[in-house]
């Protein structure tokens, strides 16, 4: 199946040769870093701003596993209750830019860590039109 790029407005993942990549924003007068990009800095309010692809690894700063459906809309994927398969989901302080709520692809308390090396993939939401619709998730660094 091919993959499709998840967007709100501005792109927020890049599906890339190399790998995924989330865009951010960098402020060039203060260097503040935000995810997802936007057009302003919210530390300086300055808008001398640029598009930057974040890097793709970093630590598990916080984490905590999503026992039960979202709700839907706009949750995406199957809602069924019977179906909800359990994931984790975090915090990853991406090093030196700035922290990211994400997805993680691993959801076992016994196998999450804070200060645990993480990096950046993507995971199947659901199926649309006989393609995957992806976002992007951390997954623990072997």
């Amino acid at each position: 199946m091919a993959l499709t790029q998840l967007s709100i407005k501005d792109t927020i993942l890049e599906l890339t040769d190399d790998g995924p990549r989330l865009i951010g924003m960098r402020c060039k007068d203060c260097d503040n870093h935000v995810f997802p990009y936007q057009e302003g800095c919210n530390r300086c309010t300055g808008t001398n701003v640029e598009k930057i692809r974040l890097g793709t690894k970093g630590k598990l700063w916080a984490w905590t596993v999503q026992g039960f459906p979202p709700k839907a809309p706009p949750y995406l994927g199957e809602a069924s209750p019977e179906k909800f398969q359990p994931y984790g989901v975090g915090y990853v302080e991406i090093d030196g830019q700035l922290k990211v709520e994400a997805r993680l692809t691993e959801s076992d308390p016994e196998k999450l860590q804070v200060g645990m090396p993480m990096e950046l993939t993507t995971v199947v939401l659901c199926e649309e039109d006989d393609r995957d619709l992806v976002t992007y998730a951390f997954e623990p660094c072997a």
